[in-house]
């Protein structure tokens, strides 16, 4: 059966997965972004529906002073005897935690806190009941992949730490999981740093604690050869078997624009089946390759895809999808059903402020050719308000309506690096509605008006290079989102939408 990758485009990254029956669950880091980790249900392991996050309040998931791409890191979901377990690590706020629930759509419990450092922490129940922990982790000067026995309930230590692998020579060995087949225990681990060079690896042991010895075969995943390849940068995956006996792997990976190796949409989460050797070992796609399209015996078939964003918000609520940037003061952000609108409360954090949580909404691009819409009341009292293709506060591209000296303008601002400069500004009536566009490409995006019974106006343009990753001056995780924004004073909106649009270059 024929699908497409990536299963969940735009920014999702270090996807992890479980299965209970005939379903399957799927979960994301999300960095500075707030509520915290997805969780995605798909029952064809193709078209996956968001039914809700892990760390939806404040107690869950502090994010205060985050640094861009700190925050939430690589989560594991797992299901063991009727409960669910994620666990992760808030590299802002106290380290590696775990967390449970009954249900995957929650609610979680609260955060129970683990004695270890290092990040990409993973669960893994043995045959005997006993739950085992694993991560990178730095113990008495020692770096590596660190186990022991735990209670996932507490968080609470159960044997002594032992380093059970440094992997299989690459640099950064980290994202490990465990698992046992065949009476071996596999654990498999990203190399080589999640740029390009990031690769998959796996080894294996009859012991937990190891000693673990590689696959002879290489990497079980790599596109590091391929530079013209559409897909690269692929690893951090996680391993599932269907209900029929397929194997699969889920892993991220990064669709680079053109020809030069730069990405602006994040890295994105893929899907490949897996094939076992006759000596034991796992496989991902074609000799270690996955394509954006790819045959194999799914537990059910694809279906059409749709990856379009409406809100009207007379008759709709802020859509699921939607993020906050760091913790959310909820007064910030009023619906009014009556008058059909969502008022924006913007405070003095502005958007370029780091560490910060301005009053904005944004969801993931999730191709590289959309259009984005919203129509905002001209009355809007915000010194800004609009709609901005955002990577971070360092990163992005705006446009709004000004008010300044008691007169009304739409602007167009692109801020890169430490730079922030106003491209465009026209004069705007003081009443009415007004619609801001944002039109992308595999080339940049182009900023347009509309006011009322006229024709759209361009204001500028800005290239992908300026939203990529790879140009960004600390080293990030994210990708580009789609934002409602408002600062210092009120920004209504009657409706925002993000269409998906044909991609004759791809």
């Amino acid at each position: 059966m024929k699908y497409r990758n990536p299963i969940i485009p735009g920014y999702h990254p270090d996807p992890s997965i479980c299965r209970v029956g005939e379903d399957f669950y799927l979960v994301n880091s999300t960095f500075e972004f707030f509520p915290g980790v997805p969780v995605f249900h798909s029952r064809n392991l193709a078209n996956w529906e968001l039914i809700g996050y892990v760390l939806d309040r404040r107690s869950q998931l502090e994010l205060e002073g985050c640094r861009n791409s700190g925050g939430i890191y690589a989560p594991t979901i797992r299901y063991h005897e009727g409960m669910y377990y994620m666990i992760t690590t808030n590299v802002t706020w106290k380290g590696n935690f775990v967390v449970h629930s009954t249900s995957p759509e929650g609610p979680w419990s609260e955060p129970m806190w683990i004695d270890q450092n290092g990040i990409d922490p993973s669960l893994f129940w043995d045959d005997d009941g006993t739950c085992y922990y694993c991560s990178t982790g730095t113990n008495d000067g020692l770096r590596g992949i660190w186990a022991f026995a735990i209670d996932p309930m507490t968080g609470e230590r159960l044997s002594e730490k032992h380093m059970i692998s440094t992997g299989c020579g690459g640099p950064c060995t980290e994202g490990p999981h465990i698992y046992k087949v065949g009476g071996l225990y596999y654990l498999m681990c990203a190399e080589g740093g999640t740029e390009y060079q990031h690769h998959e690896v796996i080894l294996r042991s009859d012991s937990i604690f190891g000693t673990y010895e590689p696959c002879p075969y290489g990497p079980i995943l790599s596109h590091a050869a391929l530079k013209n390849y559409p897909i690269q940068a692929t690893g951090h995956a996680d391993l599932v078997e269907d209900q029929n006996g397929n194997w699969w792997a889920v892993f991220l990976g990064i669709r680079n624009y053109s020809h030069a190796l730069l990405h602006n949409l994040g890295r994105e989460t893929f899907l490949a089946p897996v094939t076992w050797t006759e000596d034991g070992w796992p496989i991902v796609g074609e000799k270690g390759v996955a394509a954006l399209e790819m045959d194999a015996p799914l537990p059910a078939p694809a279906e059409p895809v749709c990856h379009d964003v409406r809100c009207d918000f007379s008759k709709d609520g802020i859509p699921i999808c939607f993020e906050y940037t760091r913790n959310p003061d909820p007064a910030c952000y009023v619906r009014n059903a009556a008058a059909g609108t969502l008022t924006l409360v913007g405070t003095d954090t502005l958007l370029s402020q780091p560490a910060c949580a301005p009053t904005m909404l944004s969801v993931q691009q999730p191709e590289f050719c959309t259009h984005t819409e919203a129509v905002l009341d001209l009355a809007s009292d915000a010194t800004r308000t609009g709609i901005s293709a955002f990577y971070n506060n360092d990163y992005h591209y705006d446009i709004y309506i000004l008010n300044e000296l008691d007169r009304k303008y739409i602007g167009f601002t692109k801020a890169v690096h430490d730079m922030t400069v106003e491209i465009a500004r026209v004069p705007a009536p003081v009443s009415g509605r007004v619609k801001l566009m944002i039109d992308s490409d595999r080339e940049g995006y182009v900023f347009s008006v509309q006011e009322e019974g006229l024709a759209p106006v361009v204001l500028g343009s800005g290239s992908n290079a300026g939203l990529s990753t790879e140009g960004t001056k600390t080293m990030t995780f994210t990708g580009t989102m789609m934002a409602m924004f408002a600062e210092q004073g009120k920004g209504v909106f009657y409706n925002f939408s993000m269409e998906v649009r044909p991609d004759t270059a791809g």
